[in-house]
């Protein structure tokens, strides 16, 4: 049986720092809602803007998998294992924290924004070695058509996680239709707008709405105008 969640942009978490205008999609630091936790092995969703010359200093995490996708501007990256990178739009980066990683995450730019996704999920194996990967996409790979960029196999397109999950970027013209199937049984959806209005079996989202689907294996999906979005495909139970 098909189950739907189903997030509006105007619903999530929000603080405001100055410094850093950040958006929840599930309870994060002082946002609590117990209805938003998690979906399956997601438990962070947060759409981040970060100001110029502005960023998260040195802090630890362990046992997550931890994404970051930007979508404008640049995010300079540090951590303890020696990593010292810059990453920008078109880029993925992924970090297994395992048994301990400190990091930080600073807007090299001193005249312009910073905007990212930041995405944490459970991972399958905990205490593993801390790891760090960057790609560059092509984004014009993702033109009215499903791109993947994560998967839980290191020889598979995108970046590679410890979790049996695969992420799908899609910008599409208007009235563009596509058919996702769902990669894994006991695996659930859960797709984020970043831009336009799409509808997803039946349910229409704009603009940062996000909706979770389990249940099933398909998804049918059509860009009402132009759009874009990111297809979470990831284990409800893990």
């Amino acid at each position: 049986m098909e189950n739907i969640v189903l997030h509006k942009a105007e619903t999530r978490g929000n603080a405001n720092h100055g410094w850093l205008n950040a958006y929840h999609s599930f309870s994060f630091a002082s946002w609590y809602n117990p209805d938003r936790i998690q979906f399956g092995a997601l438990r962070v969703l947060n759409d981040d803007t970060i100001a110029a010359g502005m960023g998260f200093g040195t802090h630890p995490h362990d046992n997550m998998e931890i994404i970051t996708i930007p979508l404008e501007g640049d995010l300079a990256h540090k951590d303890s294992m020696g990593n010292t990178e810059i990453i920008k739009n078109g880029d993925i980066q992924v970090m297994s924290a395992g048994t301990g990683v400190q990091h930080s995450e600073f807007n090299p730019n001193a005249d312009q924004q910073t905007k990212l996704l930041q995405i944490w999920l459970f991972p399958n194996k905990r205490n593993v070695e801390p790891r760090y990967q960057q790609i560059t996409l092509d984004v014009a790979d993702r033109h009215n058509k499903l791109s993947q960029i994560l998967s839980p196999n290191a020889d598979d397109e995108g970046v590679w996680i410890h979790q049996n999950a695969w992420f799908n970027m899609g910008n599409f013209d208007a009235g563009i239709a596509t058919e996702y199937k769902i990669k894994k049984e006991g695996n659930g959806v859960y797709a984020f707008v970043l831009k336009g209005n799409v509808t997803i079996n039946g349910q229409e989202l704009n603009t940062r709405d996000a909706v979770g689907i389990s249940g099933t294996d398909t998804l049918n999906i059509k860009a009402n105008t132009a759009a874009e979005f990111l297809l979470m495909d990831i284990p409800m139970n893990y």
